[in-house]
C-alpha cells in the first residue's frame, strides 16, 4: 500500500557492496527505525522473501514484480494458494517503500495475483504462474482509476480472498486519499468474484459497503468459511479502528440484504449499524483462519507498531490477549500479516510485508494447542535493525570478533542494516551467546552473502568455550542464500551462534542476515 507518498524522492542505495561496506553513505541520508517502534521480542522465524529483487521466485525476471506488499493468501480448492499482492512496481521504481509514484508510470498496478503449489513451506513458498498481460507482466486484476490524491480513486487495495467451490472471491477497498502513516480514507469496499481461477473477476452488482462520510466500519475485511457460513472481519480504513464481524451463508455471498452483523449477543440481518466490536483498536491489515490443530481461530493484524496474535474458541470471541509475533524493533515498518491456508500441526506461516524494501516475506511461528505462541526463535536482534553491539555478545546483543560491525545502506536481506565483517587477513566473525536448554535438538539458520574470492567461511554453532559443536562450510557465496545447522545442546545451558569468514586470500568480506534459533 502506499503510505508515505513524501519518500518517493529519496534516493534508494542499491545492493552493489564493493568497498562502502561498513561505512555510512556519503549522501547524508540519516536511516532512522521509526521512534515508536516496539521493544518486544520477535518469537517468529523469517523463512525466505517471497517477492522483489534477491527472491528466489525472481518475481522480477518473469513477472516485472519489482517491489510490492501484502500477500493474502487462500486455497483455491483446486491444490493452489493464491497470492494478491497490493500496490505493486517493475522497472522504474527506486523506492524507499512504494517510491515510484505517478499516474503515468505503466509499471504501477494496484494488485497482482501470483499462484503456488508448493506445499512444503519449511523451505520457503514457490510461485507457479501469474495473473499476465500479453508481454508476460502481472496485470492488475482490478485495475485502479489512478486519478490523484484526493480527487476520486487512487488505487484499488485487496484486503481478503477465499474460495467457495471454484468461485474466487476477493474483498478490495477504493482508496480515495492517503494521509499520514497509519490513515487513509476510502470510497468504499466491495466484492469481487472469478469464475476461472482469478483471470477475469466480476464486480456487477456485488456487495458494495459505500463510505461517504468515511466512517464506515468494514472497509477492510478478513474471511474464513466455518459450517456453511462466509465469516466476514472487519475494520475502518486506516490503522485506528476496531474490529467487527459479519457472516453470509455461503449460497448468499452476492447478496448483501443476506449478511448478518454481530452486536455482541445476536446476529442482526442486513443492519451494519449493529455491528459492535469484537476486539478493541487498534487493528488493521487482518487475516483469520481457523486452526484444526488448536481448535481455535486465530487472527494476526497489525495492531500499533507490531504484528500480533489473537485466538478464539468462536469467531464472535471472546478473543485472547496479543501476543506479540513480529516486532517493528526487528522489523521496522512491518505490516500485514497473512496466514496461509496450508499452514498445520502447529506451523503457522504467515506473509509479512515491509514498507522498505517494500517486498513481502514468509514468516513462521509455532502455536501449541492452547494457541498459545510456543518454541520461539531465541535469538536477540535477529536481523541486525536495533543498531547496536556489545563486547560480550550477550543480552541478545551481537558482538564482534575481528573487524565486523554493522552496516546501514540498504544491503539487508530484510530492512535496511545488516552484520558484516570484512579484512584481508585472519578470522572475523560476528557472533552471539543464546541461553538453551540441555540435551535439546535445536535449528539454526541465517541468511549469508560473500565477496567474490571469499573462500573459507563458516556458519554454525559453539560452546562458549570456543568449541565447535556444528557448522556449515561455504566459499562464495553470490546471492542471499539461507543456510541451517542441526545440533544437540548436550549438557550446555548457553551456547554461541556465529558466521564469519577466513581473509587470508585478500580483501574478504561477508553480510549475515535474519538468523533463527529455535527447536528442531
Amino acid at each position: 500500500m502506499h503510505r508515505h507518498h513524501g519518500l518517493r524522492s529519496i534516493p534508494r542505495f542499491l545492493a552493489g557492496v564493493a568497498l562502502t561496506l561498513g561505512t555510512v553513505a556519503a549522501t547524508g541520508l540519516v536511516l532512522a527505525t521509526p521512534a515508536a517502534a516496539s521493544p518486544a521480542h520477535t518469537p517468529a522465524s523469517l523463512v525466505q522473501k517471497l517477492t522483489g529483487p534477491n527472491s528466489p521466485n525472481n518475481t522480477y525476471g518473469r513477472w516485472n514484480l519489482k517491489a510490492t506488499d501484502l500477500g493474502i493468501l487462500w486455497d483455491n480448492n483446486a491444490g493452489q494458494t493464491m497470492a494478491l499482492f497490493g500496490d505493486t512496481f517493475g522497472d522504474a521504481w527506486i523506492g524507499p517503500g512504494g517510491g515510484a509514484f505517478g499516474a503515468g508510470d505503466l509499471n504501477w498496478r494496484s494488485n497482482v495475483l501470483l499462484r503456488s503449489t508448493d506445499s512444503n513451506l519449511a523451505d520457503g513458498m514457490s510461485f507457479a504462474s501469474a495473473v499476465t498481460a500479453a508481454n508476460g507482466r502481472a496485470r492488475e486484476i482490478l485495475p485502479g482509476l489512478h486519478q490523484p490524491d484526493n480527487t476520486g480513486e487512487v488505487t484499488k487495495i485487496p484486503t481478503a480472498g477465499i474460495a467457495v467451490g471454484n468461485r474466487q472471491y476477493v474483498s478490495f477497498m477504493s482508496v480515495r486519499h492517503w494521509g499520514v502513516p497509519g490513515q487513509w480514507t476510502t470510497n468504499y469496499a466491495k466484492l469481487a468474484y472469478s469464475d476461472d481461477n482469478g483471470t477475469t473477476w466480476s464486480t456487477t452488482n456485488t456487495p458494495t459497503w459505500n463510505n461517504p462520510a468515511f466512517n464506515e466500519q468494514f472497509q477492510m475485511h478478513a474471511f474464513e468459511r466455518r459450517d456453511g457460513y462466509l465469516y466476514v472481519f472487519g475494520t475502518p480504513s486506516g490503522r485506528g479502528g476496531s474490529i467487527r464481524l459479519a457472516r453470509v451463508p455461503e449460497a448468499q455471498i452476492l447478496t448483501q440484504s443476506a449478511y448478518q452483523y454481530w452486536n455482541g449477543s445476536t446476529w442482526v440481518t442486513n443492519n451494519l449499524a449493529a455491528a459492535t466490536p469484537i476486539v478493541g483498536a487498534p487493528a488493521a491489515e487482518l487475516s483469520v483462519r481457523y486452526d484444526a490443530y488448536s481448535g481455535r481461530w486465530l487472527m494476526m493484524y497489525l495492531s500499533g507498531e507490531d504484528i500480533i496474535l489473537r485466538t478464539a474458541t468462536s469467531p464472535t470471541g471472546p478473543w485472547s490477549g496479543a501476543q506479540v509475533a513480529v516486532s517493528s524493533a526487528d522489523y521496522p515498518g512491518l505490516y500485514g500479516g497473512y496466514i496461509h491456508p496450508w499452514s498445520s500441526g502447529g506451523n503457522i506461516y504467515f506473509a509479512m510485508s515491509q514498507w522498505d524494501p517494500y517486498n513481502v516475506y514468509l514468516m513462521k511461528i509455532r502455536i501449541n494447542t492452547a494457541g498459545q505462541i510456543v518454541d520461539p526463535n531465541l535469538m536477540g536482534d535477529p536481523s541486525f535493525e536495533r543498531g547496536a553491539l556489545n563486547g560480550t555478545g550477550t543480552g541478545g546483543f551481537w558482538a564482534c570478533k575481528g573487524n565486523c560491525g554493522l552496516d546501514a545502506g540498504y544491503w539487508g536481506y530484510t530492512g535496511v542494516r545488516n552484520g558484516f565483517a570484512r579484512y584481508n587477513s585472519g578470522w572475523h566473525d560476528l557472533h552471539q551467546t543464546v541461553a538453551v536448554t540441555a540435551n535439546t535438538n535445536y535449528q539454526l539458520s541465517g541468511y549469508l552473502r560473500t565477496s567474490p574470492n571469499s573462500d573459507n567461511g563458516f556458519f554454525g554453532v559453539r560452546g562458549t568455550n570456543d568449541v565447535v559443536i556444528a557448522e556449515a562450510n561455504f566459499r562464495a557465496v553470490g546471492a542471499w542464500t539461507r543456510f541451517t545447522v542441526n545440533f544437540n545442546s548436550g549438557s550446555r545451558t548457553a551456547v554461541t551462534v556465529f558466521g564469519g569468514v577466513w581473509t587470508d586470500h585478500g580483501d574478504i568480506w561477508i553480510q549475515l542476515d535474519d538468523f533463527s534459533l529455535t527447536r528442531a
